[in-house]
């Protein structure tokens, strides 16, 4: 469906409203389309690969992970053996 300019205009709205929530309509001139009317929607600021290079540190042994721990999450570990 073409919204004609005059119409538009007139109601510009209420096809604001429709808009916001989620409707794109398409705005026209003597029923020929001639732009879109979409939800704004906020640009994402674009992602920098490496941008945290140098400020977050893993320890050597960081995949190393204790047996008394392995064991403590599988359930083998006894109360009473815990340090």
């Amino acid at each position: 469906m073409v919204i004609n300019v005059y119409e538009a205009k007139t109601h510009l709205s209420k096809l604001l409203e429709r808009v916001a929530e989620g409707e794109e309509l398409v705005l026209g001139k003597a029923g020929k389309p001639m732009a879109r009317l979409v939800p704004y929607r906020e640009r994402r600021k674009q992602l920098v690969p490496g941008r945290l290079a140098g400020k977050i540190w893993i320890a050597p042994d960081f995949d190393e992970t204790p047996e008394d721990i392995i064991a403590a999450f599988e359930g083998d570990l006894d109360d009473e053996n815990w340090e």
